[in-house]
């Protein structure tokens, strides 16, 4: 359950760019996932509810997950504070094919993410 309510686990995310979306992805998530650059305080495994706008999608995509992920602020390196959602199995495939045709040829480079 959500210890902060659900006012608090709403959050917008926009991804226009390649290098920003290969960023944020989770891919060694079971469902995939995203991370999300957020003040925003949660606990693991809460519920959340996302926006995401998502390079040339026409409609922005509404997606619930879980907290799986928090890099607190302070995190050290190239980390951002924020939170990891893991998608749902329902869309979780779908949206992950989609991502992964955005950053095709990108997911076997070495470059650091948010998260690993």
């Amino acid at each position: 359950m959500n210890g902060g309510g659900l006012r608090s686990g709403i959050l917008n995310l926009s991804l226009q760019d390649v290098d920003e979306l290969y960023a944020c992805y989770m891919p060694f998530l079971k469902n995939g996932g995203l991370f999300i650059v957020t003040r925003k305080q949660f606990s693991l495994g809460d519920d959340v509810f996302v926006l995401l706008d998502l390079m040339k999608e026409p409609d922005k995509i509404p997606l619930t997950g879980k907290i799986v992920w928090i890099s607190p602020a302070g995190s050290s390196g190239h980390r951002r504070q924020g939170v990891g959602i893991e998608f749902p199995a329902e869309n979780g495939e779908v949206l992950t094919t989609k991502i992964e045709t955005y950053i095709a040829g990108m997911l076997s480079s070495d470059k650091m993410t948010y998260t690993l």
